[in-house]
């Protein structure tokens, strides 16, 4: 039994970026796409036309926009494509990800935004404020990455907060079924208060980075790669923007304590990142379980 994938597609830049990102997640993962277009619900803006002509013709245009999506998807991935009614593009996403089982939701960015970089429009602000299922952010020219590099390294960003422990699952899950390295990064030197001895810095550091790595190393297949390392700058941003990056990356970070169980809100560690990172970002929701994170994105075999 495999995984579904909810993508969120509008006939824009944005749109092709989440369906090329989805694509090449799905087949990395053995999973199904579903392409998802979300049309105005019942109680529209009074502006829009409410008779019946325009909305056949609203649905007839959808199906067309979806038609390009699919003919985007390698002939290799599943896909299905729907049409949903929602009071926000959002809000009916996250009804289609509920109903189909979906393990993630992907967006695309903003209009405007820098090529190899975030930019978070409505749609992804709602999603990161409600989402019951990791949100996955696909930087604007995701559309221009080489499909078959799939998934080559999986980096998860730590600290010693509550909810590491399911962030850790979650990228192991990913990293397992789309057989990548796994890469961890220690922030907890970043997380420490300013004053601190550069030597006490490097042994908390260093400290961390190995009890990371070991718990890692009981739950990945041994055929795995996987490495720690310490996040060195003054600000999230700094340390980011200091690691290398690969065109096939994917990073994983956690939601914000502030969010309700089972939901997110992105909370300052991760918009630090955001804006830095230069490969797609999945967000995971504070409790997300251990069984969730493996259930429902890998398959029965686990590999491909």
């Amino acid at each position: 039994m495999t995984g579904r994938i909810v993508v969120g597609y509008t006939a824009t830049d944005a749109g092709a970026d989440a369906v090329a990102l989805g694509t090449r997640l799905a087949a990395a993962s053995g999973s199904e796409l579903d392409l998802v277009l979300v049309l105005p619900g019942d109680d529209r803006s009074v502006i829009t036309p409410p008779d019946a002509g325009y909305d056949s013709h609203l649905r007839a245009r959808a199906a067309e926009w979806l038609g390009d999506a699919s003919a985007m998807v390698a002939d290799a991935v599943p896909r299905r494509t729907h049409v949903r009614y929602g009071d926000s593009f959002a809000a009916g996403l996250l009804t289609a990800a509920g109903e189909l089982g979906a393990s993630h939701i992907v967006v695309g960015a903003a209009n405007g935004g820098l090529r190899g970089r975030h930019r978070l429009g409505t749609v992804a602000t709602e999603l990161l404020h409600s989402s019951d299922v990791p949100v996955v952010l696909a930087p604007e020219g995701s559309r221009r990455v080489d499909p078959g590099l799939g998934i080559t390294r999986v980096t998860v960003a730590l600290g010693t907060r509550p909810g590491a422990d399911v962030l850790l699952d979650e990228a192991v899950a990913l990293a397992t079924i789309t057989r990548s390295e796994l890469r961890l990064v220690s922030l907890v030197t970043v997380d420490l208060p300013a004053g601190v001895d550069t030597g006490v810095i490097r042994i908390v550091g260093a400290a961390h980075a190995e009890e990371v790595l070991a718990k890692a190393r009981d739950l990945l297949p041994p055929d795995i790669a996987s490495e720690a390392v310490v996040a060195e700058g003054d600000s999230i941003e700094d340390a980011v923007s200091h690691l290398g990056w690969e065109p096939g990356e994917i990073a994983v970070v956690g939601s914000s304590r502030l969010a309700q169980p089972r939901r997110l809100f992105l909370g300052s560690t991760a918009a630090k990142m955001l804006h830095e990172l230069p490969v797609p970002m999945i967000v995971v929701p504070r409790t997300r379980t251990h069984d969730s994170a493996r259930g429902q994105l890998t398959s029965e075999s686990g590999s491909r």
